[in-house]
């Protein structure tokens, strides 16, 4: 399963469209050097970006109770400025002057970063166990997940550069050869975006197999070509690796991710953003599917006249060939040929 590692812009509550898509220029992280090793790919959430900042100039006592909190995210993201100094041992003022000297101007914002590091942290199985610590019915776990999939779906819609996926488009039309690369449930977003592409005339796979097979594919791609990756979160190591080398190689990047430090944000050419927060154990790809079909759309009518022939084409072998079930209904509507 993809690992569920998100960064500020995709926390499980709403946002205010910070978690949807946008298309962005990434001009660094890249080698010229052919054999260099892979660069370690990290991410770090807002609020540890504020603690090692601001790390030099808190008191040792401070760095060890800031410390102790991002350590235990599961255990303090949801308290409250005294019950955190109750839990360990200090007064409130010492919690709110600690986090006051990261920068934060209120506990709230403190509180609202500390859930997104939260977020960062968790397993399927730590979500799972939350959830089913609220004992609710399994038909409110169903409402829960189909809001959670709206939330993130609007979230995408909120912020989505249209100018910059049809751009993204035109880049699809000039280029040789189209690798997709998306590992376990993101296997099936990258084979429907190659599957999408295939159809719009495009030269394009999502190997699937073992590591080997992407890095062979990996291997004999040139700057004529594009590589878009599929990964969430802190990222699969196959997933970034892929990426690493094609850019160690001038290939042009595209990635499809759910923030923007993430290891697919920080090394792909272009990326765009789509949350997969979640209610339980399962990611949602509702924002991700969603924006692969916006790049399809955007790849079809980009080259409309080109579109309507092959569509056309697909049309005429899908009426003359055997791709639809038909049925032989008898007078009583029994089925007596399949």
């Amino acid at each position: 399963m993809e690992k569920n590692t998100r960064s500020r812009k995709n926390r499980i509550q709403k946002t205010n469209g910070a978690a949807a898509v946008d298309a962005v220029k990434n001009d660094g992280d890249s080698s010229s050097d052919g054999d260099a090793p892979p660069v370690q790919a990290t991410a770090q959430t807002s609020l540890e970006e504020r603690f090692s900042e601001a790390r030099t100039n808190l008191s040792l006592s401070r760095q060890r109770l800031l410390r102790q909190i991002l350590d235990e995210p599961h255990e303090t993201y949801f308290l409250s400025s005294r019950e955190m100094a109750r839990r360990y041992k200090v007064d409130s003022a010492t919690v709110v002057r600690s986090v006051q000297a990261m920068g934060y101007q209120k506990y709230a914002d403190f509180a609202h970063d500390l859930r997104d590091h939260f977020v960062t942290q968790i397993t399927p199985y730590a979500a799972m166990k939350e959830a089913t610590q609220k004992n609710r019915r399994v038909a409110d776990y169903v409402n829960q997940s189909l809001n959670q999939d709206l939330e993130n779906l609007n979230a995408l819609k909120a912020g989505f550069n249209v100018n910059k996926v049809v751009e993204m488009a035109k880049q699809i039309h000039r280029t040789r050869r189209i690798v997709v690369i998306g590992i376990d449930f993101a296997a099936s977003l990258a084979m429907s975006l190659a599957y999408g592409l295939v159809t719009l005339g495009c030269d394009a796979d999502a190997p699937t197999g073992s590591t080997g097979v992407v890095q062979n594919k990996v291997k004999i791609m040139t700057g004529r070509d594009l590589l878009i990756a599929i990964s969430f979160g802190q990222g699969l190591r196959e997933t970034v690796e892929a990426v690493q080398r094609a850019k160690r190689q001038n290939v042009p990047t595209f990635g499809i991710t759910d923030g923007d430090k993430t290891p697919i944000a920080r090394f792909c050419d272009q990326y765009v953003i789509a949350s997969v927060a979640r209610s339980s154990f399962l990611d949602s790809y509702v924002a991700p599917v969603a924006a692969i079909n916006a790049i399809l759309l955007a790849c079809a009518h980009s080259q409309p006249k080109r579109s309507l022939e092959l569509l056309a084409q697909s049309d005429k072998e899908d009426s003359d060939g055997a791709r639809w079930y038909r049925g032989i209904e008898d007078s009583n509507g029994k089925i007596i040929k399949g």
